[in-house]
């Protein structure tokens, strides 16, 4: 990794008295690198796409498909275990996140690929791995999907890992619990996931492939069930009860519906085949549903699982001596903020790159019903989706972004971009939660007793209106002329209130976390108008000052979503403390030594090409259980805080406070 440098003027920036020496040169010239770094990684059809990084289950999951499905390549399996070795920690586990304490399943994962592409139980790594995963408590720790992908190569019990019967695709959609009643991206993971249970899928290996040895106690099938919880009356029993009762259902044969739920499962799924990059654009579904069809009797030539294997494919990358797999792929997203970024940094509207890239997000607006149409009859589509295709399931955060973002491009049909944003904008309102909060892709998503389901231990079941997303939507709906006057704003503003923590921040659902959550919200509450004077803004700004490292900048790792003591406590990143700089200026923080000493951190950082690097991961997927790496996280989020800094300061020397960007 190049050591980092400032750009020219190339000596460290010095603070005088909370300003920073010859100020205006150094940012300019920060910025106009950054600019030229992101115009130099944009597509020549105009959008923007990073890599997303992810752990190493990617990896092993991959492995272990192409083991199951007869279609494995030795050197692409060698390839893609020499990238797990590289990712394995001291102690002999593998983590989530990059620095993180290894995780079971995780470590489960990267054994059982290993020894599928041949490593021996005695080789180092896997010695230093089982010794490790045994003090985690073994194979019986890991969690439902893992125990699941380890039965369909007969390494678990299908009696012992919870029930997915297909017939809960059955349940209208009126009734208590049915598949719309939790998250899009557990639909889509589970929904072809209960084909594969149903059929339980099995294929011998040899014993020595197997991982007969990581059963701590050996392999009982009673310590392989899910625990029962120790007060007798609780969810978590009621779920496991009627879970063993699904199990002895189907071991004495009494299963009346299994024929038509498999029907309607398999034409659930091939549905939303189409007009996709896969089943839900996301690398778990996608897998899933890649077995699922051949469970249901599809060859591996038909045109339906050749489809499907070639979009899991196109999300791997293959360099040098290894490969890895993106979950993946994100060309809204960063084209969004891209385009968001270069407006903000000031490019012109009218500038050819930047109408080519309003052009190409224009036309991914998605205008077929999804998914979401279920739990919000009256919406009509207008959003936005994360991925290159995926018209079932936009989301919400995307499609703020994209309005925010068109604010700085001018399409050569002014009227064709209004009209995408209005419907847009009209789709967003139809989709805010009784609770006044926005989710990401589905409406009042949150009835929270069914994270106890016993097949819902990924910790993503469901899908409840966040503070990030919603600070997002006001910081977009202020750019187009609404105001604190309006009914839905009251509304969203007192739900941000509620959810303010004790010490002034606020939690991050879709990055790391507390930083990234309390950013967000300062943005939207500044750009609605909300004065800045508030005593609960000003607590989040003295959060955000306490949290601040000795080096000038903020830093933040994963662990705060397992630890909220660990909330704002982690190495300075580029995308973090950029978050932190852009969070202190929108409560109108301009003359404390923080946001001069968080700019000066950017500078210093920032490499000769103009941009920078940053190995953390600051992406959230799925709090405690997946996490993301955005490689262009690191680029557009500086540059985005030296501008507002740049014009915030302006600002104050007029005496106006903080200009209102976007």
């Amino acid at each position: 990794m190049d050591e980092p440098s400032s750009p020219l003027p190339a000596s460290a920036p010095q603070l005088r008295f909370g300003k920073i020496e010859d100020l205006g040169s150094r940012v300019a010239a920060a910025v106009e690198g950054a600019r030229k770094f992101l115009f130099s990684r944009q597509h020549a059809d105009g959008y923007w796409c990073g890599e997303l990084e992810a752990d190493t289950t990617l990896e092993s999951d991959y492995i272990l498909l192409h083991t199951l499905l007869g279609t494995g390549n030795q050197e692409r399996f060698q390839k893609c275990c020499n990238w797990i070795l590289q990712h394995q920690n001291e102690d002999g586990g593998w983590g989530i996140y990059v620095d993180g304490h290894s995780n079971v399943s995780a470590s489960v994962k990267a054994y059982f690929g290993l020894k599928l592409s041949g490593y021996k139980p005695d080789h180092p790594a896997l010695a230093r791995a089982r010794k490790k995963i045994l003090e985690m408590g073994g194979v019986t720790e890991v969690n439902t999907f893992t125990k699941i992908y380890l039965c369909f190569l007969g390494q678990y019990d299908y009696d012992a890992v919870p029930a997915v019967p297909p017939e809960i695709v059955l349940f209208p959609n009126w009734f208590w619990f049915n598949i719309y009643e939790i998250s899009s991206w557990s639909r889509a993971i589970l929904v072809p996931l209960s084909i594969c249970y149903a059929k339980k899928p099995l294929k011998k290996i040899p014993d020595e492939m197997g991982v007969e040895e990581l059963f701590l106690g050996g392999r009982d099938k009673s310590r392989m069930r899910l625990h029962w919880s120790k007060n007798l009356v609780s969810w978590r029993n009621f779920f496991l009860v009627l879970d063993r009762l699904t199990h002895w259902f189907e071991l004495v044969h009494i299963r009346p519906l299994r024929w038509l739920a498999l029907k309607q499962a398999e034409r659930w799924m091939l549905e939303r085949f189409e007009m996709s990059d896969g089943l839900g654009a996301i690398y778990p579904s996608m897998m899933n549903a890649i077995i699922a069809l051949r469970c249901l009797g599809y060859s591996l030539d038909d045109p339906q699982v050749i489809r499907a294997l070639d979009e899991f494919e196109k999300l791997g990358i293959e360099e040098g001596d290894t490969f890895r797999m993106q979950p993946c792929m994100s060309p809204v997203w960063d084209t969004a903020y891209a385009l968001f970024a270069l407006g903000e940094a000031g490019v012109s509207a009218n500038d050819p790159r930047m109408v080519k890239c309003a052009d190409w997000i224009l036309q991914k607006q998605v205008r077929n019903v999804g998914d979401w149409k279920v739990k919000n009859p009256k919406g009509q589509p207008g959003g936005w989706y994360f991925e290159f295709n995926n018209e079932f399931y936009p989301d919400v955060d995307d499609s703020a972004m994209v309005c925010l973002a068109l604010t700085h491009a001018e399409h050569s049909n002014g009227r064709y971009q209004r009209e995408s944003v209005q419907r847009a904008i009209d789709w967003i309102f139809s989709m805010q939660c009784k609770n006044g909060g926005w989710a990401s892709f589905d409406k009042d998503n949150d009835r929270m007793v069914f994270q106890y389901i016993p097949f819902a231990d990924h910790n993503a079941m469901l899908d409840p209106p966040t503070v990030d997303i919603t600070g997002r939507i006001l910081e977009m709906l202020a750019s187009y002329g609404y105001t604190l006057n309006d009914t839905r704003v009251k509304k969203a503003i007192k739900f941000i209130q509620r959810e303010q923590e004790s010490d002034g921040s606020w939690f991050g659902r879709w990055g790391v976390n507390y930083i990234y959550g309390t950013m967000q919200v300062l943005r939207g509450l500044e750009a609605i108008g909300v004065d800045h004077h508030e005593p609960y803004v000003q607590q989040a700004a003295e959060w955000l000052r306490m949290v601040q490292n000795p080096d000038g900048g903020w830093g933040e790792t994963c662990s705060s979503y397992d630890d909220p003591l660990l909330r704002g406590v982690g190495p300075s990143t580029p995308s973090q403390t950029a978050w932190a700089v852009m969070g202190l200026l929108a409560a109108n923080d301009t003359r404390s030594d923080s946001v001069a000493r968080g700019i000066a951190y950017l500078l210093r950082t920032q490499k000769n090409d103009g941009g920078w690097d940053e190995p953390q991961t600051t992406g959230t997927g799925f709090p405690r259980v997946f996490y993301l790496v955005y490689t262009l996280y690191r680029q557009y989020f500086p540059l985005i805080a030296m501008t507002t800094y740049v014009k915030a300061m302006a600002g104050a020397e007029q005496g106006t406070g903080v200009r209102r960007i976007g």
